[in-house]
């Protein structure tokens, strides 16, 4: 009977190979999980950032549409900074009308954000004119009073606006540049400017035309 064979276990090279790659497999693995995380967390992001512009436009496009010109009140004026639009208010049942401004507004943590404004509703004229003051207040980074209301939307670097007047593409002017024969021009057309490194890049065109308008436009 021949004698039982010696055990032999692992010499101390073969365990501090096992053990390295055991370590290299473990990186792998983890910078692979990291990368699906991030991956991941980025789409979270875009979707996020895509249904807050998608929510934005569609509140510009509702303001734009229910813009009124009535007697002795500003419809729409752009002073370079800041629209601001006198339109219906959907507040309560009674027939109301109210101000909104849109503008840029520099937030220290956030950087420049597209903000809107808002105004209660109200029924006079001057509730109007302190309404309408109040709004070029807040475009040049005033504060609002009790009442109004006040959303930042989302990072922008710059916007612009234009108008369609006289068959063509032009840029926004002021209320009295317009003219009191045109209280709305037929239509608007917003470009925003986003800002580098943030989910959404680029520049986005919105085109809006007002309902009443019966002239085709051409971009």
């Amino acid at each position: 009977m021949a004698p039982p064979k010696p055990l032999r276990g692992f010499t101390l090279i073969e365990l501090l190979v096992a053990i390295a790659v055991m370590s290299l497999l473990a990186i792998m693995s983890w910078r692979g999980l990291d990368g699906m995380a991030r991956a991941q967390a980025q789409n979270r992001e875009r979707a996020d950032a895509v249904l807050t512009l998608q929510t934005a436009l569609s509140q510009w496009g509702a303001d734009l549409d229910a813009t009124v010109a009535l007697s002795r009140l500003r419809a729409i004026d752009w002073d370079g900074r800041t629209l601001r639009l006198t339109r219906r208010s959907t507040d309560g049942a009674v027939p109301r009308i109210q101000v909104v401004a849109w503008s840029l507004r520099a937030d220290p943590a956030a950087g420049t954000r597209w903000s809107r404004w808002q105004s209660p509703g109200f029924a006079t004229q001057e509730e109007w004119q302190q309404a309408w003051d109040r709004a070029a207040a807040w475009g040049q980074g005033g504060a609002g009073v009790a009442g109004d209301a006040q959303v930042d939307l989302m990072p922008v670097a710059e916007w612009q606006l234009y108008y369609f007047r006289s068959d063509g593409w032009s840029p926004a002017v002021s209320a009295e540049a317009l003219g009191t024969g045109t209280p709305v021009p037929d239509g608007v057309r917003l470009v925003l400017g986003l800002p580098g490194g943030a989910s959404l890049a680029g520049a986005i065109t919105r085109d809006w035309v007002r309902p009443s308008a019966t002239v085709s436009k051409s971009s």
